[in-house]
Parts: C-alpha cells; sequence; structure tokens
C-alpha cells in the first residue's frame, strides 16, 4: 500500500508491506529513493517494511521552495512519519545518505529506533583527512557545473574507488574521461542531480553528536561493505564506527549491495538481508 503524509512544506510519500500488527522495519536511503528496496524488502515478509521517498525526492513534492537536502529536515520528516505509524520504536536500515539521517534521528528522537543499523555514512567530518575529502567534492561538483551530468559523476566515482586518503597524488591525476566509465559525454544541461550538486553537501557535512548517539537508547551497528575495503565510504564506516567505540558490521557486496539487477550494478540481495536478519535478530 502507498501512503501520503503532509508535513510541514513537503509531502512524504511511502510504501507499506503488510499489517502495522508486525514488528517494523523502515528503510531509507539518500538520495535514493523506496524503489532501491524492493529487492531487500522481499526477504521480509515476516515484518511490515516501510520505504519512504525523502523530501523533494521521488515521489515526495516539497512545497517549501527549497531545493537542499539536509538531515536535519530528513529526520524531522522521519519522526513525523514514525509518528503516523503509531509510534516508535521501529527497526531502522539506512544506507549511505540515509544512513547520515538515521544518526541525525536518533540524536534528535532516541525513541523511536530500537535497532539501526546505519549502512556506509558517507561524512567527511570523521575522516582524518576531512579537508582534502572536502576539496575532492569540490572537483567533482565543479565537474559537474562546468561539463555536465557525466564529467561529474566520473569524478564523483573516481574520488569514491581511491584507496586511502586523499592526497597529493590523487588530486593531481587528470580529469577522469566519462566514457571510461560509460557516462556519458555531452552535456544535458540540467544541474539539479542531488548527488552532483551542491544540494545534499549538508548530508557529507554533518558534524555527528557522538555524545547523545552513545546516550540513546538506540542499538547502533555500523555496517560496512565487503567490497569497498580502503575506499571511501569504508574509510568512512571505520571512523564513525570507532567514535562509536565499536569495529563496523561487515555486509555482503559493495555499497548498494542489498540492490537487485535492475539497477545496473546488482549487489547480492539475498546474502545480504540475511545478514541484516541476523544483526537485526542479534538485538
Amino acid at each position: 500500500m502507498t501512503h501520503t503524509l503532509a508535513v510541514p512544506g513537503a509531502e512524504i510519500v511511502y510504501d507499506v508491506r503488510g499489517p502495522l500488527d508486525q514488528p517494523i522495519l523502515m528503510m531509507i536511503g539518500q538520495p535514493m529513493t523506496a524503489d532501491g528496496f524492493e529487492a531487500l524488502a522481499s526477504y521480509f515478509t515476516d515484518r511490515t517494511v516501510v520505504t519512504p521517498d525523502p523530501r523533494g525526492l521521488g515521489r515526495s513534492k516539497r512545497t517549501d521552495g527549497r531545493s537542499d537536502n539536509t538531515p536535519q529536515q530528513q529526520a524531522a520528516d522521519l519522526h513525523l512519519l514514525i509518528q503516523e505509524l503509531g509510534g516508535g520504536p521501529v527497526d531502522l536500515f539506512a544506507s549511505s545518505g540515509g544512513a547520515v539521517t538515521a544518526l541525525e534521528l536518533v540524536t534528535t528522537h532516541p525513541d523511536d529506533v530500537a535497532t539501526l543499523v546505519a549502512h556506509e555514512p558517507p561524512i567527511n567530518s570523521v575522516l582524518p583527512d576531512a579537508e582534502a575529502a572536502d576539496r575532492g567534492r569540490a572537483a567533482f561538483n565543479e565537474a559537474y557545473e562546468t561539463k555536465g551530468w557525466g564529467a561529474g559523476m566520473a569524478a564523483f566515482m573516481a574520488m569514491t574507488m581511491w584507496q586511502g586518503e586523499y592526497t597529493d597524488e590523487y588530486f593531481a591525476q587528470p580529469a577522469p574521461d566519462p566514457a571510461a566509465f560509460g557516462m556519458p559525454t555531452e552535456d544535458d544541461g540540467r544541474r539539479d542531480d542531488p548527488l552532483l550538486s551542491k544540494n545534499s553537501w549538508a548530508v557529507t557535512s554533518y558534524q555527528p553528536d557522538v555524545a547523545a548517539l552513545k546516550a540513546a537508547p538506540t542499538r547502533i551497528v555500523i555496517a560496512v561493505a565487503e567490497e569497498t575495503a580502503g575506499t571511501y565510504t569504508s574509510r568512512t564506516s571505520y571512523a564513525m564506527a570507532a567514535l562509536l567505540g565499536q569495529e563496523p558490521t561487515v555486509f555482503p557486496s559493495h555499497h548498494g549491495g542489498f540492490l537487485d539487477d535492475r539497477f545496473g550494478y546488482a549487489g547480492k540481495p539475498a546474502e545480504f538481508s540475511a545478514k541484516l536478519r541476523e544483526v537485526l535478530s542479534a538485538g
């Protein structure tokens, strides 16, 4: 069933699989929308799975006149959604930028979430080379603004595939060829991509409140993908976990390891779901 929740400045569209008298497992991403969780949700028929589109993305239209995507606003929307569903706590699987939103939700509304599995949160500030990561982000944004989506995405992929800290060697590389990544070389003129524009910089600029997270009743599990070792999202996961006094839990496949083959880079959704079930059951 698909529902719409009116919140200040937006309408949040979300899907509910199963009756609300079962335990709720919410799945969120950023900038990914609810359709990315269809494969993973299919393995949790014993739970009610709720998958919203974030404000301004996919089916969730905004009326606030803004285009920026912030963890604070998206966490506020999630809180209202959880209240609409009957109140928490719910279990929450959150991927990428959605994991950043989830950390903010636990910070501001700690009673909303029983167990949070935060899969590879992309937070520059937790890295030892945070300033260099910010510089790399500015570089792929510049490529996008000056040359279009293909150039920007190629630069983004080069950044996220780089092993280790962003050194002078990294910044001395020539600009990557979009064609080498299978990206278009022509510029379509659009500049509203939520990943490559500055619209989501608040996500990667997020400053986690470690004391609040540690004090929350929520069981927080930082998850990392087995195939991303040494790259940006692996490093942010290990760094965030260390701040919380834990080691990250390794999940199968890559950054989108729960995706099926509809999205061009299939993960291992069956294996991923089994690991997620194991982690949730351990709580």
